[in-house]
């Protein structure tokens, strides 16, 4: 979808998702991707290019960077949220079958070594 990356949306959920009182720094993002530091700075730099999130220097100190999303990014989102659905919705039936149909095999499988 509009050439994001998966990682690149799952940063943009990780900022949007963030605990209330988190600050969106690249630190608790990265701790939240479990990525490392620099990954989480390469990841922020392409969607800032993108104009999809911006940096901020926080109000209370000088040295921290904020990440944002911008309208662009929470429109991404929104779109992604959409065609996710939409796919859950086709998909879901026949993946809950195939899903059933595994545990009903583990469970024949299970019963007959006891």
């Amino acid at each position: 979808m509009r050439g994001v990356e998966p990682q690149q949306h799952q940063l943009l959920l990780a900022i949007k998702g963030l605990p209330k009182g988190t600050r969106p720094t690249i630190t608790a993002v990265s701790a939240r991707l479990c990525l490392r530091h620099h990954s989480t700075v390469e990841l922020a730099n392409r969607l800032v290019a993108r104009g999809a999130i911006s940096r901020r220097q926080s109000d209370e100190d000088a040295r921290e960077i904020l990440l944002e999303l911008t309208s662009y990014g929470e429109q991404i989102l929104r779109e992604l949220h959409v065609l996710h659905w939409q796919e859950l919705q086709t998909a879901g039936p026949s993946l809950a079958e195939s899903l059933c149909a595994i545990v009903n095999q583990t469970k024949q499988h299970s019963e007959g070594h006891a």
